[in-house]
C-alpha cells in the first residue's frame, strides 16, 4: 500500500496562514457580505413575522444578528485562544432554530428566547470541549437524518408564511409574488455555474421585490424612513429569568437543536479544511473544536443582547473554493464588514422591507436544498441495512410526531411538547437507536496503560486474548502486535519534548469486517500521523530516514489509519484486514 500525496486545490491561490493585499481582502469580504447578508436578516425575519412579533423588536433583533455575526466570523477566522476553527467560516443565523424560536416568541416574548438561547449555549460549551467522547453518537447518519427533519419542522412555518400579505392587498399578489421568486432563484440555481450560481438567491430575492412592489406590497416606506447611522430605537429586550413552565419545556428542544447546529458545524469545519490548503491534509480536530466553541459564543452573545442563535454557513466551503482564497484576513475583513453594516439601519431596512411570501419562496428553495443535503450526509460513508433501519425509523417518526399521529395526548404535559417538534422527535430517535446498535455491536476490548514503551508487554498480552477470541492463527495476531508497536512509537515520537507526567494510553480492539480495529487514545503531541503517512511518496524510493520507519511499516501494515487531534487527546484508529479464514 503506497499514499502519495495528491494537490487537490491547485486553485488555491491564498492558504489561510497567507496574507492577500488588503485591496483583495476587502473586496472579496464584500462579496462574500452580498451574498449572506439577506439569509441573516431573512432568518430573523422569518421568525419574528411567524410568531407575530413587532416591527420594533424585528429591527434590534436584525442589528443584533449582523453583529455577532460580525464578531464570531472574525473570531473564527482569527482564533482567540480555544475559540475559533482558524479558517474563514462564515456566521449567520440559524435555520435549525426556526421553529424552536417561534415557539418561544409565541409562548414568552423575546426575554424567554434570550434566556433559552443563553442556557443552551452553555450546553455547547461543553460539546466542544467534550467533542471526542461523542465521536461514535454524533455519525453521519444521525447528523443527517436531523437535517432532513429540519425541512419536515419549517416547511409547514412557510407554507403559512407564503399567503401573508398586508391587509387591502390585491388577491394574486401573493402566488403570483411567490412564483416570480421561486422560478427566477431555479433558472439562475439551475442553469448557471461557478460564481453565478451562487447568486441565485439574491437575484431571485429581487425579482420577487419587483413584482411585489409592482403589486404595491413591497414596504418603501420602510426604507425611505429608515435612519443611515444610528441604533435600532427600540432597544435591548432584556431577559426572562422567570424560569417558568414554558422554559422547562422549552429547554430539551433548544438544547437538541444546538447539539444539531453543532453537528452542522462539525461538518463544515472539517469541510473548509479540505478546500482551504493546496495540498490536502487530515483534519484536523483541535480547528473542529474552535469551530464549535466560537458557534456556542455565538449563540451566548445572541442571547445576551436578544436575537436568534448563530451558527456557520455552510456557503463559506463553496466560497473558499470558488474563489481560491482561504486567507484568514479575508475571514476578519467580513467580520468587520458586518458590524459595520449593523449601524447601517438603512441596509438591514431594504432587507427587511422584503414581502413575506418572497422571503417564504426564496426560504423553500433553501430548505428543500438542505433536506438533499442531509440525504448526502447520511450516505457519505456508505449506508447497510442497519443504518437505513435507523434513518427510515427516525425520519418517518420525527414526521409522525410533528404530524400529532402518535398519542402524544398520553405523554404529559412536559413530554409533549418537546416530542411535537418532529426534528427533535426524530433526532431523539436516531440518537437512542445508534446508542441501541453501539451497545448490541462487536463489543471492544480494553486496556489502560501508560504512554511508554514500557507498555508493549501489556499491549501484547491484551492482542493475544483478541486474536484467541476470535480464533485468528498466530499470524494475525503477530500483524496486530506489529501494528501496535510502531503507531506506539510514533504517538511517543508525537509527544516528544512534552512534560512525562502520567500519560495515559487506552487501546480497544474490536471485530472490523474479516479483520480488526485498534483504537489508540493517548495524551496529545505534535503533527499528524495521517499527514506523515501521506508526504511518504515524496521521498520516492530514497533511503528513509530513522524516523519514518514506524510509518512505512505501519503504511504496509494497516489497511487505512484515521488520526484525530483534539485538545488534550489523540485518538488513531488503525483498521487490520484479517485471514481469508477467519471468523
Amino acid at each position: 500500500m503506497t499514499a502519495e500525496p495528491r494537490d487537490f486545490n491547485h486553485a488555491i491561490q491564498y492558504e489561510p496562514d497567507e496574507m492577500p493585499p488588503y485591496r483583495i481582502a476587502i473586496g472579496l469580504a464584500l462579496q462574500y457580505v452580498v451574498l449572506t447578508i439577506a439569509g441573516i436578516v431573512i432568518t430573523v425575519a422569518i421568525v419574528v413575522r411567524a410568531a407575530g412579533g413587532a416591527d420594533a423588536y424585528l429591527s434590534w433583533a436584525s442589528f443584533a444578528a449582523l453583529l455577532v455575526s460580525g464578531v464570531t466570523t472574525a473570531v473564527q477566522a482569527r482564533r482567540i485562544g480555544r475559540l475559533g476553527a482558524g479558517y474563514v467560516l462564515l456566521m449567520g443565523t440559524s435555520g435549525a432554530f426556526i421553529a424552536a424560536s417561534v415557539t418561544a416568541l409565541v409562548e414568552g416574548g423575546p426575554g424567554l428566547l434570550a434566556s433559552l438561547v443563553i442556557a443552551s449555549s452553555l450546553f455547547q460549551f461543553g460539546l466542544s470541549r467534550h467533542l471526542a467522547l461523542l465521536r461514535r453518537i454524533i455519525t453521519p447518519v444521525v447528523a443527517g437524518t436531523v437535517i432532513m427533519l429540519i425541512a419536515v419542522t419549517i416547511m409547514p412555518i412557510l407554507f403559512d408564511l407564503v399567503r401573508q400579505v398586508p391587509e387591502g392587498a390585491p388577491e394574486l399578489a401573493a402566488p403570483i409574488t411567490s412564483l416570480a421568486t421561486l422560478l427566477a432563484t431555479l433558472a439562475i440555481v439551475l442553469r448557471a455555474s461557478g460564481v453565478m450560481r451562487l447568486w441565485g438567491p439574491v437575484i431571485g430575492i429581487a425579482v420577487g421585490c419587483v413584482v411585489g412592489g409592482l403589486f404595491g406590497i413591497y414596504d418603501v416606506q420602510r426604507v425611505v424612513d429608515a435612519p443611515w447611522f444610528g441604533l435600532p430605537a427600540s432597544g435591548w429586550p432584556g431577559f426572562d429569568f422567570g424560569f417558568g413552565a414554558a422554559f422547562w419545556t422549552l429547554l430539551p428542544t433548544f438544547v437538541f437543536v444546538t447539539l444539531i447546529g453543532a453537528i452542522e458545524t462539525v461538518g463544515d469545519a472539517v469541510a473548509i479544511q479540505r478546500v482551504s490548503w493546496r495540498t490536502p491534509r487530515a483534519t484536523n480536530f483541535e480547528a473542529v473544536q474552535g469551530a464549535v466553541a466560537a458557534d456556542g459564543l455565538g449563540n451566548l452573545l445572541s442571547g445576551l443582547i436578544g436575537t436568534v442563535p448563530n451558527t456557520t454557513y455552510s456557503s463559506s466551503i463553496s466560497l473558499a473554493e470558488i474563489t481560491g482564497v482561504a486567507a484568514r484576513r479575508v475571514g476578519v475583513s467580513i467580520g468587520v464588514t458586518f458590524v459595520a453594516l449593523a449601524f447601517l439601519p438603512k441596509v438591514a431596512a431594504i432587507v427587511l422591507a422584503i414581502p413575506d411570501p418572497v422571503i417564504a419562496a426564496y426560504a423553500l428553495v433553501l430548505i428543500a436544498i438542505l433536506f438533499v443535503i442531509g440525504m448526502r450526509v447520511v450516505i457519505q460513508e456508505g449506508i447497510d441495512y442497519r443504518k437505513a433501519a435507523i434513518v427510515g425509523v427516525s425520519f418517518w417518526a420525527g414526521v409522525g410526531f410533528q404530524e400529532g399521529a402518535f398519542f402524544t395526548e398520553y405523554l404529559g404535559p412536559h413530554l409533549a411538547p418537546l416530542l411535537e417538534n418532529g426534528m427533535t422527535a426524530g433526532g431523539l430517535v436516531a440518537i437512542i437507536l445508534t446508542v441501541l446498535l453501539e451497545f448490541v455491536g462487536a463489543r471492544p476490548l480494553r486496556v489502560e496503560t501508560t504512554l511508554n514503551v514500557e507498555a508493549l508487554p501489556t499491549i501484547r498480552n491484551f492482542l493475544d486474548k483478541f486474536s484467541i477470541r476470535r480464533k485468528w492463527p498466530m499470524e494475525m495476531s503477530d500483524r496486530l502486535l506489529q501494528a501496535s508497536e510502531e503507531t506506539l512509537l510514533l504517538l511517543l515520537d508525537q509527544a516528544e519534548g512534552d512534560e512525562e507526567g502520567d500519560r495515559r494510553l487506552r487501546l480497544s480492539a474490536r471485530k472490523w469486517g474479516n479483520g480488526a480495529e485498534l483504537e489508540f487514545v493517548a495524551a496529545g503531541g505534535k503533527g499528524n500521523i495521517e499527514d506523515q503517512i501521506a508526504v511518504l511518496g515524496s521521498h520516492g524510493t530514497a533511503e528513509p530516514q530513522e524516523h519514518e520507519l514506524s510509518l512505512r511499516l505501519l503504511q504496509h501494515i494497516a489497511t487505512s489509519v484515521r488520526h484525530q487531534k483534539y485538545h488534550g487527546a489523540d485518538i488513531v484508529t488503525v483498521h487490520i484486514e484479517g485471514p481469508a479464514w477467519g471468523s
